[in-house]
């Protein structure tokens, strides 16, 4: 049931007045089922449409902002409160809200009678490709006595069809089942399937799992929002019933509902829920000599249906929520260490986030990565997405950065795209990775050879694989070929920056080509071509020479590098000098890293430091690759204007990697949500 608007707002202000904890920080939006591009519900925290972070009093959202309704209500001694979403008018008390990378913990009470703690855990498990292949997401409710005394319990959680499609006129489907091992669950699908299609950006094809023990004192049932709920004020049960008039997900909103009778609580006691899709294919891809494939969801490997990977994933939660904390664990250890509490506030942050925008496809003796360019476009594998977003991956396990290059690399050495330089992306919309083949891709091409090259060198060094330079080194030496054609004067072109406009002679741009190619000199050592290194060198030291003449302003009180040799009244975040450190390489000296240390906080805003000289908008993933690389008072400066942003921000959806540095609100025009690029925030993380 979708109150009026005029209630809401009358509900939230009412409402919001109940006071809340934030630990480490109230973020503009609260990850709840993060697992994959199409299973991104959120909860919106900023004052620009969100309540402020309480989980009771809206609807979470899928990641555009359109109702993934997700209702929760709690029944105790006879009455009823919500503490998820908005099914109705009396709520509980939230007093604290937590996140870790993996997890978002509410805790509520019921009056002074009971206690809720709230757990959502997404699952992140780098080092297990078959657990990290399940597209699902716990949701994890403990209940509590608080004054000491038996309270009677029912406890209630619902998804609505709106899940299944982005079109709400669709004919949505669903049926009632337990699995083998004894978990309940409904599943929801568009009744007429659209293969490798979207609507919102939400999935058009697969089947959703709903599930929860069948234990004693679960009923279920499916049918209007208004009927299920309210046998569920009612009754505080419901009738095992199915609703079998299947219809489009506004009419009469279906909504499929779990009660638990959880009997008289005098101590402690949960409920485990798991929401998910099964997509037996997942992508349609080109880039195989054979031809066009559609390529499984990688969970097929180890799973014959839908219902069996419903049934693992639920049984697996001792083991996931084990693994998962041990990576939150050492996530917030090594955040700390490296830059202290502000710094670990951002990088717990972009964890699902950054994971949530990938699919593992493929099989388990062919596996591929397909990242989707959330909210930006929708391209797939885009190079310039992909390349801030890669110090997460090297961080967690250095094998994913190279299953993500893995189509890029084969399309292009497959002879399916035409230009000299690297491809930008290898679709121009996920889930459709049908490359280029006429090459009239979005033409970024010193920025992605530079990229291709970089990231190239990144993972071999973290793997120790230098075999993968050599099955690489043809399309590798041909790309800096490139770079030393156009890097030291680089033509009119646009960068990752895009939006920002084509610009000659850009002074950043150019650094990339440059440590390009004294990265292929790397390359060339490495795999025993020590002529090509001995020249690539040679090249790359002339071009950083010249470069340190023609990018910066050194007349400037303090000096800094220009946005655009010659404009000496401009500069801009010099954010690819990170490569540099990154690789080792020490091409460019000291004085340059020194330079910029002392020059950014004299631009600083009340958010950030501008991108450059033309907006009073930043990058926050180049915020931190340009922190990683700062001095340590730099870097703090970035990281604590960052968390400000964090805390403060009015944006309500996804961190958000641009944004105004004065107003904190997204530029105009253009609002960017939930992309990869954030686990860029571990740039610093993978120094060492």
């Amino acid at each position: 049931m979708h109150f009026s608007f005029c209630f809401l707002v009358t509900f939230l202000v009412s409402y919001v007045g109940a006071a809340s904890t934030f630990s480490p920080a109230r973020p503009p939006a609260i990850p709840l089922a993060v697992k994959s591009p199409y299973l991104s519900v959120w909860l919106g925290a900023g004052s620009d449409g969100g309540n402020g972070g309480y989980l009771a009093g809206q609807w979470p959202t899928f990641w555009p902002g359109q109702i993934s309704a997700w209702a929760g209500m709690i029944r105790v001694d006879g009455t009823v409160h919500t503490w998820m979403g908005l099914p109705g008018t009396n709520t509980v008390e939230q007093v604290a809200y937590e996140y870790t990378s993996t997890h978002s913990i509410f805790r509520m009470r019921v009056g002074s009678m009971v206690e809720m703690n709230v757990t959502f855990l997404s699952p992140v498990t780098p080092h297990d490709l078959r657990r990290q292949s399940l597209v699902f997401s716990y949701l994890d409710v403990e209940v509590a006595s608080l004054d000491g005394r038996p309270h009677n319990v029912q406890l209630y959680a619902d998804i609505t069809a709106e899940w299944v499609s982005g079109d709400r006129n669709a004919i949505a489907q669903w049926d009632y089942g337990v699995t083998k091992g004894d978990v309940a669950y409904h599943k929801i699908y568009r009744q007429t399937q659209l293969l490798f299609s979207e609507d919102g950006d939400q999935a058009e094809w697969g089947e959703w799992y709903w599930g929860t023990d069948n234990e004693k004192g679960l009923t279920y049932q499916a049918g209007a929002d208004v009927d299920v709920r309210g046998a569920f004020t009612k009754n505080g049960t419901l009738a095992n019933s199915k609703d079998d008039n299947y219809r489009a997900i506004s009419s009469k909103w279906p909504v499929f509902g779990f009660a638990r009778d959880l009997g008289s609580v005098s101590s402690t006691a949960n409920v485990l829920f798991s929401v998910g899709l099964a997509q037996d294919s997942a992508i349609q891809y080109t880039g195989k000599v054979s031809g066009t494939t559609a390529e499984p969801s990688l969970w097929k490997s180890y799973f014959s249906s839908g219902t069996d990977a419903l049934d693992f994933f639920h049984h697996d939660h001792d083991v996931s929520s084990r693994l998962s904390r041990e990576l939150d664990r050492q996530i917030e250890k090594d955040s700390i260490a490296a830059g202290g509490q502000d710094y670990m506030t951002i990088t717990t942050l972009t964890v699902r986030q950054a994971f949530g925008a990938v699919q593992l496809c493929g099989t388990s003796e062919d596996p591929y990565i397909f990242m989707k360019e959330i909210s930006s476009n929708g391209n797939m594998n885009t190079v310039d997405v992909i390349f801030p977003a890669h110090p997460i991956f090297l961080y967690t396990n250095p094998e994913f950065l190279k299953l993500l290059l893995k189509p890029i690399f084969e399309i292009q050495e497959n002879g399916k795209y035409p230009n000299s330089y690297a491809i930008h992306d290898i679709g121009a919309h996920y889930p459709n990775a049908t490359g280029h083949p006429d090459g009239k891709d979005e033409a970024m091409p010193l920025e992605e050879c530079g990229n291709m090259v970089i990231m190239a060198l990144a993972y071999a060094m973290h793997a120790k694989d230098d075999a993968y330079l050599s099955q690489h080194y043809g399309i590798l030496s041909k790309w800096t070929t490139y770079l030393v054609q156009d890097a030291i004067y680089p033509a009119h072109q646009i960068s990752t920056d895009d939006f920002a406009g084509p610009l000659a002679n850009q002074t950043n741009l150019a650094l990339k080509g440059i440590i390009g190619i004294e990265a292929m000199a790397a390359i060339d050592s490495r795999t025993g071509h020590e002529q090509s290194a001995s020249n690539n060198s040679r090249i790359a030291h002339d071009y950083i020479n010249r470069w340190q003449t023609l990018g910066v302003a050194q007349n400037a009180r303090p000096p800094h590098t220009t946005l655009s040799y010659g404009s000496n009244d401009s500069h801009g975040l010099l954010y690819n000098l990170y490569a540099d450190r990154e690789l080792r390489l020490n091409l460019v000296p000291d004085s340059v890293y020194d330079m910029q240390s002392t020059f950014y906080p004299t631009v600083k805003a009340k958010y950030g430091v501008p991108l450059d000289t033309r907006h009073q908008y930043t990058k926050t993933d180049w915020e931190l690759f340009a922190a990683a690389v700062a001095s340590t008072s730099t870097r703090e400066m970035f990281h604590s204007l960052i968390v400000t942003w964090i805390n403060e921000t009015p944006t309500n959806r996804a961190f958000t990697d641009l944004y105004e540095t004065v107003s904190g609100n997204y530029p105009s025009g253009i609002t960017f949500i939930a992309r990869p690029v954030m686990g860029g925030a571990f740039a610093l993380m993978i120094l060492d």
